[in-house]
């Protein structure tokens, strides 16, 4: 498959005018520091995934009809394993108390930040695959390890959530002095009090942890994603999409996301399917259809599963 610069930079104007437009549209309205509204949440949401399948269409005309099914497997792959980071967001909004107002500008830096990373370590991914074939064992080992951490990991996931809030406050005190304060959406300001020097909020925090624990969920979506596509441009594009769709699809979730007890189960499914398809590749090779079916599947199944027996839900504060 060979891209052209062009298609890049199509995609890069595509990508930065919704974004804009997006952001446009929340200062029209003046609800920066409200909390987004289910509709309105939800709104941007349905946007982002039609136009998510609308560059899918574009792969399509481009590169044909292989293309545009991996492009689409590969996005619904990293959006069905972004609610394993919206668990995680839930519970680090919940420990550190960033009102939900607040919450939307933590996760649009959040965004725009895992952006780079998941650009840096795809790049590294390709090239450690291209260089060594058996790198394909580790990164099986790290999709295998990621499902087992949603499966058992969920208590251990909370403590660490838990002790990483206590541990960033000691370690970012280091560098720059922390006021419990909210001062608006501000990351940091001045205090007079304290000689004019700057100091940071607790939104700096939020982020901090957001960012590094996206780095922790990085390293188990990345090799999923290279489980069914190498080619760059799929892979790179369909990380973007799904991740710009996060930040909106958290305010849908993030109210409703725990009483999904089995989706879990699910998304452990998936990423099983997808270690075994990396780790078995060069003995059979599943059928990109398969790969979309097997995410769909299990999606809706722990989904109806969790509908019909909900059992006790438990809050994460």
């Amino acid at each position: 498959m060979h891209v052209r610069l062009w298609a890049w930079a199509l995609f890069g104007v595509l990508v930065l005018s919704a974004l804009a437009f997006d952001l446009g549209l929340l200062t029209r309205s003046g609800r920066q520091q409200h909390e987004l509204s289910l509709r309105a949440a939800t709104a941007r949401s349905v946007g982002w995934a039609l136009l998510s399948l609308l560059f899918g269409v574009g792969v399509l005309s481009m590169f044909g009809k292989p293309a545009a099914l991996t492009f689409v497997t590969a996005y619904l792959l990293e959006q069905s394993l972004s609610i394993d980071n919206i668990f995680v967001f839930v519970l680090i909004f919940s420990e550190l108390k960033i009102p939900p107002a607040l919450q939307r500008s933590v996760l649009l830096w959040g965004v725009l930040g895992a952006l780079v990373m998941r650009g840096l370590l795809i790049a590294a991914g390709l090239f450690l695959l291209s260089e060594f074939h058996w790198v394909v064992y580790p990164f099986a080992a790290l999709i295998i390890f990621a499902a087992v951490r949603l499966l058992w990991g969920k208590k251990k996931e909370q403590d660490l959530v838990v002790a990483a809030c206590s541990v960033c406050n000691s370690w970012v005190a280091r560098f720059i002095p922390i006021t419990p304060q909210y001062h608006g959406g501000s990351f940091v300001v001045r205090q007079a009090e304290r000689g004019n020097r700057l100091v940071a909020t607790p939104l700096l925090v939020a982020l901090i942890i957001v960012e590094t624990t996206d780095i922790v969920f990085a390293l188990d979506s990345v090799p999923a994603v290279l489980a069914v596509t190498q080619e760059p441009f799929l892979v790179y594009t369909s990380n973007v999409f799904a991740m710009l769709g996060l930040r909106s699809l958290y305010f849908v979730l993030a109210g409703v996301v725990e009483r999904f007890r089995f989706l879990r189960v699910g998304l452990a499914a998936i990423l099983i399917f997808f270690g075994a398809r990396l780790l078995l590749g060069d003995v059979v090779e599943a059928p990109t259809a398969v790969s979309l079916g097997v995410i769909a599947v299990a999606l809706t199944l722990s989904i109806a599963v969790s509908i019909k027996w909900p059992g006790a839900t438990t809050s994460p504060a």
